[in-house]
């Protein structure tokens, strides 16, 4: 029977320690329902429910109950997920900048993250507020300040800058800046309004200042060989610097399934150090006075080196994928200095503990998702038994070489697509052929690029970056080709945000199972997501910081009030992929506001208080910037609204008459928000 198979199939897992695996999930799913909680829990209760998981452990393992220390680990698993959060916030939380500031301030510069010919973006802490400027409480800022003068990591500047609070998402479910920024210490965005001074330079024998003064020179060294879209992705892939990619490229690279490639990820960093490993394996293999060596555990060794020399200069810890990879690699690595198997599900579990703990709020980025669901799938069907054959001829072996490629970025896009729709919104249903032609040119770039860093040195490298150069011409011309095929079936599935938990259950369920049963509950999630998991496109979208209202009009929508391109209906329009016109159809406006009317419903947007008396109870929906008056009934979005909320998302309910409206922040009382409690 079903029942007795799937059970045997849980019964060999757990005799087989696959519970180890499951620890991750059980710190997500903590973590998860810390970040879901209307209000901050209290010291005490943290305290509490720790002392309960331990005090729990203890029983268990002083009756030596199996079943049970299993079960507690887990339970303590997930409380330790729920605390991690507050740990991390207690350690490098800040006061959250509330209101716009101006001022002269002097400031030390912690990081650079980005820099072109026109902008440099950086981290600074160390406020210090001249001639009468206010206080600042915040620990760190991310200024965008002209290119000149160029500042590194431990100089010191004076500026007169503009600080601005953090803004909340853009819309309800997606990015949310206030909480990742609260918890790398970023309590504001700023600019400099006038001229900015280096007032002092820190030290030459600075690790952080030394690596991005190597980044900067490998940078200019790009720029000088190449230039447009070759240089742009050159740079993001050498350095992992994104900044100068245009919107054109992504789309086109994300419509192709290519726009993993200009990230640094496990793929840059295996076909770099597992490279360098197998070079280094050759060569001194191939030398009869070392055939007593460890051969292998040196170029493991030396592939772990070359690892985290990569990582270093694709911005270290800070870049999160490429970190993330590095470990996994450092513990694939690990196994073969150890002489045990290197690919396994509990290297996989490892690698996401440490992430987990090191920087929690990384669960919450695609980044996270996306490599994790990537590398769990690709695991679990290699684990799986399958027929293999010696191939005999070359011709086998190439053919064998396409078909691995073939097979492992349909396995890894199976697994990433419900992260990858949820989180941008769209579909590649061609990424396998994209992905199987642009390899040949993914190498080309990438061995291009490490023959330019050792040869850099010596001035040699302008032959290298042009070779990166032709490679990366050859993968653009792919991706245009690959999303031209794909231009009408690509799709915009809008998915609810339960749905992100079931592919998290899925993926434990994938994960643990060793069987084919492992397949069950990803092949049962999706007509589930099919039948609940689809989102409903909105009605009515409101800006919380502009006058922008976006209104349904027709097939697509328009502005009732504010701009086109604005960022908030930049970001819109890329959300729902879907071009929101400057006027709307229905729209009649005049000094007092403006009265929207469509074939369904009608609203008002308040512009002058004297308009209350008219509108108020007309409409279906009033919008105002101004508070209205108590008296007011119906749907009102006002100003209290807007400035707690944030950017509100409406659809109209027809059976019920009404609007279903979504405010994009519903966690007001947590230490993250920057809107008034």
């Amino acid at each position: 029977m079903l029942s007795e198979d799937v059970a045997a199939s849980f019964a060999g897992a757990a005799a087989n320690r696959r519970l180890f695996v499951l620890l991750p999930f059980s710190l997500i799913l903590g973590l998860t329902l810390y970040a879901l909680l209307p209000d901050e829990p209290g010291t005490l209760v943290l305290a509490g429910g720790t002392a309960l998981a331990v005090a729990l452990l203890a029983i268990a393992a002083a009756r030596q109950s199996l079943p049970g220390i299993r079960f507690f680990v887990q339970a303590a698993a997930l409380w330790f997920g729920f605390c991690l959060l507050p740990i991390h916030a207690a350690l490098f939380g800040t006061a959250m900048l509330a209101f716009p500031t101006y001022g002269l301030y002097e400031a030390h510069v912690d990081e650079v993250l980005s820099a072109d010919d026109s902008t440099r973006r950086i981290i600074v802490s160390q406020f210090e507020p001249m001639d009468g400027a206010r206080p600042v409480a915040i620990k760190r800022a991310r200024l965008s300040l002209p290119a000149e003068p160029e500042l590194r990591p431990g100089d010191r500047l004076r500026a007169p800058l503009r600080l601005a609070p953090v803004p909340g998402p853009v819309l309800p479910g997606s990015h949310d800046g206030q909480f990742h920024s609260y918890f790398i210490g970023v309590g504001a965005y700023g600019s400099a309004t006038g001229a900015i001074e280096r007032i002092a330079e820190g030290s030459a024998t600075d690790f952080a200042r030394q690596i991005q003064g190597l980044r900067s020179h490998i940078a200019a060294r790009i720029d000088l060989a190449l230039d447009g879209p070759g240089a742009a992705i050159g740079k993001s892939m050498v350095m992992g610097d994104q900044s100068d990619i245009s919107d054109e490229t992504r789309d086109v690279m994300a419509a192709s399934g290519l726009a993993h490639v200009y990230s640094i990820s496990g793929l840059h960093l295996s076909i770099v150090a597992g490279g360098i490993y197998w070079l280094v394996r050759l060569l001194l293999a191939s030398m009869p006075a070392l055939v007593a060596w460890p051969v292998k555990q040196i170029a493991a060794l030396i592939g772990i080196v070359a690892a985290f020399l990569y990582l270093l200069l694709a911005g270290g810890v800070d870049n999160v994928p490429a970190f993330r990879s590095t470990l996994m690699l450092a513990l694939i690595f690990g196994a073969v200095l150890a002489g045990r198997r290197a690919l396994t599900m509990r290297n996989v579990a490892i690698a996401a503990i440490l992430i987990i703990v090191i920087d929690p709020a990384s669960v919450f980025r695609p980044s996270f998702q996306l490599s994790f669901a990537a590398v769990i799938g690709l695991i679990g069907i290699y684990e799986m038994p399958r027929p293999f054959e010696a191939a005999n001829t070359r011709l086998e072996r190439l053919w064998r070489l396409v078909a691995a490629t073939a097979w492992t970025s349909f396995i890894a896009g199976l697994a990433t697509l419900l992260f990858s729709a949820y989180h941008f919104q769209q579909t590649a249903p061609l990424s396998v052929l994209g992905n199987v032609m642009a390899l040949p040119f993914v190498g080309l770039i990438m061995w291009a690029g490490v023959a330019a860093m050792l040869l850099m040195p010596f001035g040699l490298d302008g032959l290298c970056f042009q070779l990166m150069g032709w490679g990366i011409d050859g993968m653009l011309w792919v991706a245009e080709l690959v999303a031209g095929w794909s231009e009408g079936l690509t799709g915009n599935p809008l998915l609810s945000g339960w749905t992100l938990l079931g592919g998290l259950a899925a993926l434990a369920w994938f994960g643990f199972l060793e069987t084919r049963w492992r397949l069950l509950a990803p092949v049962a999630l999706l007509p589930a997501i099919l039948v609940f998991g689809l989102e409903p496109r909105p009605d009515i979208l409101i800006s919380d910081t502009t006058q922008a209202v976006a209104v349904r009009d027709g097939e697509g929508m328009a502005l009732a009030s504010g701009r086109t391109g604005s960022f908030a209906v930049n970001v819109w329009s890329r959300h729902y992929q879907t071009e929101i016109g400057g006027t709307h159809s229905g729209t009649i406006c005049d000094g007092l506001g403006c009265i929207v009317r469509t074939a369904d419903y009608s609203l008002a947007i308040i512009r002058n208080a004297a308009a209350f008396a008219e509108d108020c109870g007309r409409h279906d929906l009033l919008i105002a910037r101004i508070r209205p008056p108590n008296s007011c009934t119906g749907a009102v979005i006002g100003q209290d609204q807007l400035a707690r909320g944030g950017v509100h998302w409406l659809h109209w309910d027809e059976e019920a008459g009404r609007f279903d409206i979504r405010p994009a922040m519903v966690n007001l009382n947590r230490p993250w928000r920057v809107s008034p409690r």
